[in-house]
């Protein structure tokens, strides 16, 4: 038995070999909806929701360039493509890790500072600044993906043997420096950045709430914000939820002997994180009435609809519309131009 024999029974690996082609199939099919979405409605997007679309890029491409590997080596019973695919596996999956949860924080810190102005329904993210933003999110993941190549750090076979990752075990000394500070700016901080700006934003709702004014009209809006705050909270939830066990999995191999953890123990936590690109989709589904409705819209066509139109309701407004001191002439105009995607918001 080489390195690269799975260590798990044959049963085990056909199951997860299945498990991660389901996960691959959810995460492919719900992730091109969300953009073909985005694509029909791209000329009504606002600014921020092109973040949105670059997370909805960034799961698509992982389930792309890694699912399939993973699978085919589950159900070959070892690890396929020897040192070179186990290097490449390992880049892909931080590479779009990285940029998973950067793209995460740096959508709170949009929102948030889309927030801070409520009075005003002017566009205060623009184009430009939000490609750029995009355009660091992906510099800033490679250059971390690459570091493990350029000898900070390295790559390697995880403990099960059917996919690899960083190899925590073979980090504890020459890697340690490596190892605080991945956890440090790519989980600790944009986890605590999340946090900060979206208990931020839903103080700012609860004020504007318990301030209104105009009871009929503004607490409507209020509550539009509130399903936006719901719908990020749990997209960054669900991210950080799912990579949780696999950090503190890998911590404790790093400060004990991994060799005491069972490789099916070790097993669970990892195929739990690759889960994490089927839910963002699944948010969208649920949470957002016209992501739905341009869903069945797509998948049945409007003879076999009903309804079939694209409502202008409050509820299927952009995150813009925040403000509880939006007066009423200024809101009902600024819905009728602001009616945008709210499947990304």
């Amino acid at each position: 038995m080489d390195m690269y024999t799975s260590t798990l029974s044959p049963a085990l690996d056909i199951g997860t070999g299945c498990y991660l082609l389901v996960v691959a199939v959810l995460s492919i099919v719900g992730n091109l909806l969300v953009l073909i979405m985005a694509f029909k409605r791209s000329s009504k997007m606002n600014p921020p929701e092109l973040l949105s679309v670059n997370l909805a890029v960034t799961d698509l491409a992982a389930a792309v360039t890694m699912y399939p590997l993973a699978v085919a080596s589950a159900w070959s019973h070892r690890w396929l493509g020897g040192d070179a695919a186990c290097i490449y596996y390992g880049l892909v999956g931080f590479f779009f890790g990285v940029a998973s949860i950067m793209n995460l924080t740096v959508l709170a810190i949009v929102r948030f500072i889309v927030s801070l102005n409520l009075q005003s329904p002017k566009e205060k993210i623009s184009w430009k600044m939000v490609k750029m933003l995009c355009l660091w999110i992906w510099l800033y993941a490679l250059i971390w993906a690459l570091f493990p190549i350029l000898g900070w750090g390295r790559y390697g076979l995880e403990p099960f043997g059917l996919s690899c990752s960083l190899a925590w075990g073979q980090m504890k000394h020459e890697g340690y420096s490596f190892v605080i500070s991945v956890f440090s700016f790519n989980l600790v901080m944009p986890t605590v950045i999340i946090i900060c700006c979206y208990f931020s934003i839903a103080f700012k709702i609860f004020i504007a709430y318990k301030n209104s004014v105009n009871i009929n009209r503004i607490p409507n809006i209020v509550k539009l914000h509130r399903r936006m705050l719901v719908i990020a909270a749990l997209i960054s939830i669900g991210f950080i939820g799912c990579w949780a066990p696999y950090g503190l999995v890998s911590l404790w191999s790093i400060f004990h002997d991994s060799s005491t953890i069972p490789p099916e123990v070790s097993l669970l936590p990892c195929m739990f994180a690759k889960s994490s690109t089927v839910y963002n989709p699944m948010i969208y589904y649920i949470f957002s009435q016209s992501f739905k409705r341009e869903i069945k819209q797509l998948l049945w066509p409007c003879s076999f609809c009903n309804p079939c139109h694209v409502s202008n309701s409050v509820n299927d407004n952009s995150i813009y519309m925040v403000s509880a001191h939006i007066k009423p002439k200024v809101a009902q105009r600024s819905i009728s131009q602001d009616s945008k995607i709210v499947t990304l918001g």
